[in-house]
């Protein structure tokens, strides 16, 4: 099917039904993450949560740097080849991330001692680790591709058929290893039993993208995608480490207690993060097309009324945060509400600034979205490091998600700079971040009042958000559905 024979009004339905089924498939997906932590927080100590926390947080940092970045570029070569063309590029593609793997993996062979030191690892967790990135990224490259060509179901059944297996085999096993006395094991347990099924995927997932792309070696593609993909690693790296410094830091200058803490923070965190990214990933396309049409007039109402959305969501989430921490980790963690704030919002200005990254990736300006992250990481490190010595690790959490704004503030001003378009008024989105940031830090006050109290005021909030958000929403789909 060509997209240029297919009408705007066309493309919306299409948009629309694949969206919404990628939007519930990821939400049940990831949700298994959330909804398993309260088993994992009483299965392992405070210290063991934070090294299975730290420890996935080097893993999402190996993949985009050892990958090349490659599987972003998947995105935009959608629209200069066929669909024939298509897969071959991804192939092509996947088969020199492989190549880039592969000697990350020998060097740090040459210096394994100290790679296992420097990021508290041991070899088991070495090996498995590799294992996992070279996994990942096959099935990042078929995820961009599926969801760039608007058709969810493949990609979904793989991640579904490593998750949930991966989940219920690493808690059964860890269960078994406590009743019997191997609590010092249970680290291992988690490792090898998660990441080992999901080694497993990626394998079915490196044969099938080889069969419908049949081409590993292009000069051509791997041109394109360096070109498009390198630039992008500065900036890969950079929202990693903000989104894992946090942990990181607090593990080696505080405590893996300490970095369990700020861990169970960052899985509350989620809860909206799982919203966002499966809602942008549904977007994205249509915002491409749109984009492609010069249609982007149709744009900034529907974002809009999601800032909204999800800036009442955070909201919901700060009100709600003692009984949230009872559930995913029990007394021991109750100290983590005061961490929800700024986490939940510091997502949130991430979320508000993927409006203006899009622009530039569609431009192929990659080498300005990685810019703007990259000084917004290093503000992060730096505020960090300052804080959490003079005000203990909670502060990593704050300066987290002032960085985040920091981030906001400065895509949205290279946009318009580097390709003269600015769909989303930067004006407006600073007003909205502003308007829950605020409203979030005056919310936590009501963790004092008598807890009837509060269920009121969340109620008197559900009741507005119905009124106002949900229909404009519901117009929304309608419209889109009309057109």
């Amino acid at each position: 099917m060509s997209d240029k024979k297919l009408s705007s009004s066309s493309l919306n339905k299409i948009a629309l039904k694949a969206g919404m089924f990628y939007i519930f498939a990821q939400l049940f997906i990831r949700g298994i993450s959330f909804l398993t932590t309260p088993l994992y927080t009483r299965l392992l100590s405070t210290a063991q949560y934070g090294q299975i926390k730290v420890y996935e947080s080097w893993l999402l940092i190996a993949v985009p740097v050892m990958s090349l970045c490659l599987w972003k570029s998947v995105d935009r070569a959608k629209y200069d080849l066929d669909e024939q063309g298509y897969n071959a590029y991804v192939s092509a593609n996947h088969t020199l991330s492989y190549i880039s793997i592969g000697i990350c993996f020998f060097l740090c062979l040459l210096f394994k001692e100290q790679v296992k030191a420097f990021c508290h690892m041991d070899d088991v967790m070495f090996y498995v680790g590799f294992g996992y990135v070279f996994a990942y990224t096959s099935i990042l490259f078929m995820q961009r591709r599926e969801k760039q060509m608007m058709r969810y179901k493949a990609s979904t059944l793989i991640t579904l058929l490593t998750v949930v297996p991966a989940t219920v085999v690493s808690l059964v096993w860890m269960y078994w290893g406590k009743q019997n006395g191997m609590q010092q094991e249970l680290v291992h347990y988690r490792v090898i039993s998660f990441y080992g099924i999901h080694i497993l995927g990626g394998i079915v997932v490196i044969i099938l993208l080889t069969m419908q792309g049949r081409k590993l070696v292009s000069k051509k593609y791997w041109k394109y995608g360096l070109l498009y993909s390198l630039p992008l690693i500065p900036e890969a790296i950079s929202i990693q480490i903000m989104n894992q410094a946090d942990k990181i830091m607090v593990q080696n200058m505080v405590s893996d207690e300490a970095s369990g803490l700020i861990g169970l923070g960052t899985t509350v965190s989620f809860i909206i993060w799982i919203l966002e990214d499966s809602v942008w990933n549904a977007w994205q396309p249509w915002l491409f097309e749109k984009i492609s049409r010069k249609e982007t007039k149709d744009v900034e109402g529907p974002w809009k009324i999601l800032m909204h959305g999800f800036g009442l969501i955070s909201w919901f989430l700060v009100m709600l945060a003692p009984e949230v921490i009872l559930i995913l980790g029990g007394k021991r963690y109750y100290d983590v509400i005061w961490l929800v704030t700024p986490m939940v919002t510091g997502t949130l200005f991430r979320f508000y600034s993927y409006s203006y990254t899009a622009i530039q990736n569609y431009h192929k300006k990659t080498e300005y979205v990685a810019l703007g992250t990259l000084l917004a990481m290093v503000v992060n490190v730096i505020l960090n490091y300052v804080c959490i010595l003079q005000f203990g690790y909670q502060a990593a959490a704050y300066t987290t998600a002032v960085s985040y704004f920091l981030l906001l503030l400065l895509q949205g001003w290279l946009e318009l700079k580097i390709t003269g378009q600015r769909i989303i008024p930067l004006g407006t989105t600073v007003k909205i971040s502003l308007l829950y940031f605020v409203l979030n830090l005056v919310s936590m006050s009501a963790y004092m009042l008598p807890w009837y109290v509060r269920y009121l005021v969340i109620l008197s909030g559900a009741a507005f958000a119905a009124k106002w958000i949900l229909p404009q929403f519901l117009k929304v789909v309608k419209t889109a559905k009309k057109h």
